[in-house]
Parts: C-alpha cells; sequence; structure tokens
C-alpha cells in the first residue's frame, strides 16, 4: 500500500524544519501513530480485532471486560465506597472493555454503579467516536477528557489501561565505539522509502540517565556495538502524568513487556520494536507510513520506579492469566464443562467460548501479559487485592 501522503508530508515538513535535518525516532513513531490526519491511529486503516491488524484482550469476549469490573468493585469497597468513583479508561480503543465495565457493574454491583464516573482519556478523534457510538447506552454517564488538563490531585478511583503503554513513542539507541548513540530519521531519495535512519550523539541527557534508573549497566561487556533498544520516556511521562491525577486510589496498567533485567539481555539486542500491517508482524517502521501499527514491549521496572518516585506504592505484578483466575475466570471455565447439551449449536458455543477463555490465559500469548498495580494513600486493607493473590512477579 502506498504511503499515507499526508503523514509523508508532515514528516517532510518537520524534518525540513529540523535545524539538523533530521527528527528522533520517538517524533516518527509519535507522527506515524498519533497525527491528527496522517497517523495510524486516526485513519480507517487503524482496524483492530479478528478483522484488523491485532486481537487484544477485549476482542475474545465479554469476560475480560467483567473480570475487571471485579476488581473494579473491590478498589471501590477499599476506598470506602466513595461518591463519585472516578474510572479512567486511557487509550479506550473501541469501547470494547468500557462497555463490558459498565455492563457488569451495572447489572452485577448497582451500588459501584451508582456513584460511578467513567472518563476517557483518549486522543484520537476517530476512536472517540467509534466509543461514543458503542457506549451511547450509557449517554451522559461517560465522558471524554484530556489527561493532561485534568486537576492534579482530582481522582479518586482507578486509572487504568489496556495495551497502551506499548503504542507510547520510544526513542531508539545504538552501542557503537564510542558509546550510547541515537537513532534519528532524515529524508531518503527512494521513493519506495522516503525515510531513512541516521546515527548520532544522543539529543537528550535522559537517555544515558534513563538506563541508570532502571539499573543497567551500559559498560557490562554484553552490550557490545551493534546493540540497539529502545529508551521509554514518554512511558516515563506518562506515569507522571497519571501519579499527579490519583488523589487515592490505583493505577493498573496490563501490557506486553519485561522487567528491565530481562528487557536489556544479550539475547535481545535489536530491541523490541515491531509493526503491525493486515494480519502479520514484522520490524521495519518506516514502510506502509501511516498503515500500520508500531509498537515497543514496556519496560515494566520503569513503570514502577517512576511510579515510586512520584509518589505511588507498587502493590504487586502478576501474569494476566493468574489475575483473570484469581477474579474467577477458572469459575466460568468450570461452569462451561457443565454445559451438557443435545443441541450442536449451544455445544459449539459452549466451546468457542472455552477457546477464548483459553487464550486470556495462555501462557505463550495474552495470558503472559504483565498486570501492574500501583496505589496511593491506601489503608493497609485496601493494598490487598483479589487480583494480586497470585505471588508477584518482581
Amino acid at each position: 500500500m502506498p504511503h499515507n501522503p499526508v503523514l509523508y508530508e508532515v514528516l517532510r515538513d518537520r524534518i525540513h524544519q529540523s535545524p539538523q535535518g533530521r527528527i528522533s525516532f520517538a517524533e516518527f513513531m509519535e507522527l506515524a501513530l498519533y497525527h491528527p490526519q496522517g497517523g495510524y491511529y486516526s485513519s480507517k486503516d487503524a482496524i483492530l480485532g479478528f478483522e484488523g491488524d491485532f486481537v487484544t484482550s477485549a476482542h475474545l469476549g465479554h469476560d475480560f471486560g467483567e473480570l475487571l469490573a471485579t476488581q473494579f468493585a473491590e478498589m471501590w469497597a477499599h476506598l470506602e465506597r466513595p461518591h463519585p468513583f472516578v474510572l479512567v479508561e486511557m487509550g479506550a480503543g473501541q469501547g470494547l472493555i468500557a462497555a463490558d465495565v459498565l455492563s457488569s457493574l451495572q447489572n452485577h454491583f448497582p451500588d459501584c454503579f451508582a456513584a460511578l464516573n467513567y472518563q476517557i482519556a483518549e486522543k484520537s478523534n476517530r476512536m472517540r467516536a467509534i466509543q461514543a457510538d458503542r457506549l451511547s447506552p450509557w449517554a451522559g454517564r461517560v465522558a471524554w477528557v484530556d489527561l493532561d488538563t485534568l486537576p492534579d490531585d482530582s481522582i479518586t478511583g482507578c486509572l487504568f489501561s489496556n495495551e497502551l503503554v506499548d503504542a507510547l513513542p520510544v526513542h531508539q539507541v545504538a552501542i557503537a565505539e564510542s558509546g550510547l548513540q541515537e537513532v534519528y530519521v532524515t529524508l531518503a531519495d527512494n521513493p519506495g522509502s522516503p525515510v531513512r535512519e541516521v546515527v548520532d550523539a544522543p539529543s537528550t541527557p535522559r537517555l544515558a540517565d534513563y538506563f541508570a534508573f532502571v539499573g543497567i549497566d551500559l559498560s557490562d561487556p554484553q552490550y557490545a556495538p551493534g546493540y540497539r533498544t529502545e529508551v521509554h520516556l514518554a512511558a516515563l511521562d506518562w506515569m507522571k502524568t497519571v501519579a499527579a491525577k490519583l488523589h487515592r486510589g490505583y493505577v493498573l496498567t496490563v501490557d506486553y513487556g519485561y522487567p528491565a533485567s530481562r528487557y536489556y539481555s544479550r539475547a535481545r539486542n535489536q530491541g523490541t520494536l515491531q509493526c503491525y500491517y493486515q494480519h502479520a508482524h514484522h520490524d521495519n517502521p518506516y514502510s506502509h507510513l501511516g498503515h500500520q501499527d508500531i509498537t515497543a514491549h514496556v519496560n515494566f521496572t520503569a513503570l514502577e520506579r517512576q511510579g515510586e518516585h512520584c509518589g505511588l506504592e507498587t502493590l504487586g505484578a502478576t501474569q494476566q492469566g493468574m489475575f483473570l483466575m484469581a477474579l474467577g475466570l477458572g469459575d466460568r471455565l468450570a461452569a462451561l464443562g457443565q454445559i451438557q447439551a443435545s443441541d450442536p449449536t449451544t455445544v459449539n458455543l459452549a466451546i468457542q467460548r472455552r477457546d477464548r477463555l483459553h487464550q486470556l490465559i495462555n501462557p505463550m500469548g495474552l495470558g503472559n501479559f504483565v498486570v501492574l498495580v500501583q496505589g496511593k494513600r491506601l489503608s493497609t486493607e485496601a493494598k490487598t487485592l483479589k487480583g494480586l493473590t497470585i505471588p508477584p512477579l518482581m
């Protein structure tokens, strides 16, 4: 597919305007994903689910959102049933989780639902429109907000995200004989690939500081020339913002990634950046400009330490599979196993649902995602959550 012409013009202008004729990879990724006219998430190409570029847990049925609702109801109780109880979903995609959480709380936790103030922080106007359509049954109960302009220290409840942090822009860096270098993007003469990389001195000392912050010593021999990886400065800034908005309650982050010791291992010497285009993934962020998703795995050590630096306490981290089992997914599987029906349609539906539940907990897939829960101004009792009854990962 040809590159998005709007995005190419934006990239060209931005690079021309740069004093050195180049932009950081992080700036490139920000534009490629989020530019209001040319970015992937603003285009019709950003189709998620079985018909799109990738599937999230929310596309596998209502169970993921319903089990999250169970966790939110427990949080509300631990917070002594505040009114309002604010849920801020950051990056809500097609609104699937929001719909399932709202429906489940309304049907099974009516007191919590009565206190609920559901807010969505979403950059993409296109996604906001899709969310508003799906959430029309709860019109008036859902508001769209800008995370940056929410008042600090204003949220009593939970700020949460599912597969958001992996799509935040990352800087790319490489190790050279001279030490740490940064990857930049500049224009190329080839129409088939209109941009290319250049490697030069880091644009900011924050890149080197980041490794010290997460406990990685780049002088270790395993980081030999040619080693390449990502630095998640935007994720640090995001966590700082999230922590500032929370007055009392929780931050719940679900995504794929590793602690720093595994992220920056010798074996992962080309980083974790990957792209999704028409049901396939590859590692070339400069193809299909504006028509593909670009992601990097999450450094959970960075999120945990930044949260602690900004006043949050780490309550625990566990695998998604364990988290959902602790919240009742195992009971749902057991109930499906009790179905005895002669009707082939009923049996087939039960088999399909069981398969999707297994996908949510598959340790080789979604089940290996990390669930990180952080808190602020919590009682001792409020720090113990049902979803974290499995021993923490890190």
